[in-house]
């Protein structure tokens, strides 16, 4: 029988996948943009938890992968809130 850290670290990578792949049906929808905090948000927790699990697994290609994919979210996520912030200040 597996550990309860291998059981949190599958359910972790569960709803990981889970969460980029309603992130990624609600873009196809139109309920969410791509430029969106929420998509980006979405798409980095589920990156981070695709990083565990895959790390966990010793899956480097995959640990990679999802790193860089939360890297690419979080660019994403600050330039959101730039342009926010630039629109704020704009008179």
């Amino acid at each position: 029988m597996p550990s309860l850290q291998t059981l949190i670290i599958e359910a972790i990578g569960w709803l990981a996948a889970l969460l980029i792949l309603v992130a990624y049906l609600l873009l196809s929808l139109g309920k969410v943009d791509g430029r969106s905090s929420l998509y980006q948000c979405m798409n980095i927790a589920g990156a981070i938890g695709m990083i565990i699990n895959s790390g966990w697994n010793g899956a480097i290609p995959s640990t990679v992968l999802n790193a860089i994919w939360a890297l690419i979210g979080l660019y994403a996520l600050v330039r959101i809130r730039a342009q926010r912030r630039t629109r704020e200040t704009l008179p």
